[in-house]
């Protein structure tokens, strides 16, 4: 029987924080903070130390703050350098604080901006770019994001990422935007009050920004660290694609497993038989960067039998509604065609799983209806929650 996997000897694995700023590390991020939002004077702390992790990470940061005038100014240096986001050298030879004035939002003089932007990112990776009176929030924002070709833009609005209903919308891809968009649109979906950030938001995107998070200033840190997030993700074109995980996908997907084991969602694996899953895994990757989902098709154990085992299937909960479940199926169904397997199973215990399965058109079957080289050495009180579903694959002949 395979030793369980002793999930607390993983050094470090699964840290959704490290995990964001390995991805943002050696990259630029602008984060823009609506005018709205300052005006309230709100606690800066949160703030101040995202952006102190991110530089710390190696990140540059460019912050759009909202110019209120000295006081406002001091304050927020203030919060920054508390966080230890500041590196200012010491001695005569100290570096000037990291604060670039803008008269208002336009940026006719681009290539001026970007000399005096980057003097100050190249000394300690930070810049705070005060803006009079705010002016340019949101659409001066995305086109300075866009001049820039940074590849994250950051809004902070005083409203947060978008809903529906109650439901908050984690995810929206290109389509989905220009949809909202369309004349009448957003004003049915109740997001009409939103439209000048959405068109920032899509010209940002059609300028060639990878992806726009859109949340509140007490979330930010919730929106940049962790798969769940606190408002919306935009991204560019098709969000996703599947195909087999290289290497370099394993410890991104490795984390993605230990999360499911965490949960009780998917079965404890050892180290050798996380290792199997992997080699035969594919990844579903958001913004060409992202692994947002993994599964992998187990055949070795049912040769005789020409069976496949859909295993480690795991989607992280911001991208549930979007598909990419279903995407790794399908293409795991393709590969086991293409093998020349008869069929294709697949064991759940959460409920939420087991519907997912039989939407997918697998058929609730008992154990007895897959290999018994399944159940062997199986764990008892799993087996006694677990249930099976099975896909016959079409074509398929004995022999």
């Amino acid at each position: 029987m395979p030793r369980p996997l002793d999930l607390g000897r993983l050094p470090d694995a699964f840290d959704e924080k490290d995990f964001y700023l390995e991805e943002f590390r050696g990259r630029s991020v602008l984060i823009a903070v609506a005018p709205a939002v300052t005006a309230a004077r709100p606690a800066l702390g949160g703030l101040a130390t995202t952006v102190a992790d991110l530089v710390r990470n190696g990140t540059r940061v460019l912050l759009w703050w909202p110019a209120g005038g000295p006081p406002a100014e001091r304050r927020l240096l203030a919060a920054l350098a508390r966080a230890r986001a500041l590196d200012r050298g010491r001695g005569v030879r100290r570096r000037p604080l990291p604060l670039v004035r803008q008269a208002d939002g336009a940026t006719a003089d681009a290539a001026a901006l970007r000399a005096a932007l980057w003097a100050q990112l190249r000394r300690g990776r930070l810049c705070v770019l005060a803006v009079r009176d705010g002016a340019g929030f949101p659409a001066g924002v995305a086109a300075l994001a866009v001049t820039l070709r940074v590849p994250k833009l950051v809004l902070v609005d005083e409203h947060g990422g978008l809903s529906s209903g109650t439901q908050r919308l984690s995810f929206v891809d290109e389509h989905v935007l220009e949809t909202v968009l369309r004349e009448g649109e957003a004003e049915w979906s109740g997001l009409g009050h939103r439209r000048a950030l959405l068109s920032a938001v899509r010209a940002a995107i059609a300028g060639g920004v990878e992806a726009v998070n859109v949340c509140r200033l007490d979330g930010l840190a919730e929106e940049l660290f962790t798969y769940e997030g606190s408002g919306t993700l935009f991204t560019q074109g098709d969000y996703c694609r599947v195909a087999p995980l290289g290497i370099d996908d394993f410890a991104q997907a490795e984390r993605l497993l230990d999360r499911g084991q965490r949960e009780g969602l998917l079965k404890p694996r050892s180290p050798a038989e996380i290792a199997e899953v992997l080699a035969g895994g594919f990844g579903a990757t958001i913004c060409s960067r992202h692994l947002a989902g993994v599964a992998g098709l187990l055949t070795a154990p049912y040769a005789g039998e020409r069976a496949g085992e859909i295993v480690g299937l795991y989607t992280i909960t911001r991208f549930k509604g979007e598909g990419l479940g279903s995407r790794l199926v399908r293409e795991l169904l393709e590969q086991a065609a293409r093998q020349g397997l008869r069929y294709v199973f697949a064991c759940a215990v959460d409920e939420h799983a087991q519907q997912f399965f039989e939407r997918e058109g697998f058929a609730r079957v008992g154990p007895e209806a897959v290999p018994a080289a399944k159940w062997k050495g199986y764990d008892a009180r799993r087996r006694a929650r677990v249930s099976v579903f099975r896909y016959d694959l079409a074509g398929a002949r004995d022999g």
